[in-house]
């Protein structure tokens, strides 16, 4: 398990892709966890760095996969395509099975300026 605490900078990035890359030739597996629990405050230098870490277990043909993520980081991660990142880990070890809520794709509707129209009373142009 890779644990990640404290509040990230964008040099941590390359650090931790290094220490997850070193502890795959050394261990291997097909799957990492992340522990992201004590990240705080989740920006966007955690959501490069965990972006970078899934890239690096990729290019070791591992997956990885975040337990203990809050509310905040949660919303970063869905807000640039990553939420697929986030799967909670009991601690037996078995997966909770992914949310399914959401459309594929994290596809949600787009106000037009014509649905503007419409929603305040107006005609589209």
């Amino acid at each position: 398990m890779l644990v990640i605490a404290g509040r990230l900078t964008p040099a941590d990035g390359p650090r931790l892709c290094e220490e997850l890359a070193a502890r795959l030739r050394e261990a291997g597996g097909a799957e990492v966890i992340c522990d992201v629990g004590g990240l705080a405050p989740p920006n966007l230098a955690a959501v490069d760095a965990l972006a970078r870490l899934r890239l690096t277990a990729r290019r070791q043909g591992c997956r990885i996969r975040l337990t203990g993520a809050g509310r905040e980081l949660r919303l970063l991660l869905d807000l640039v395509g990553l939420a697929d990142l986030i799967q909670e880990v009991t601690p037996d070890g078995d997966h909770d099975p992914p949310d399914t809520s959401a459309p594929p794709g994290n596809v949600r509707p787009v106000a037009t300026p014509s649905t503007h129209a419409r929603r305040v009373g107006q005609r589209p142009e």
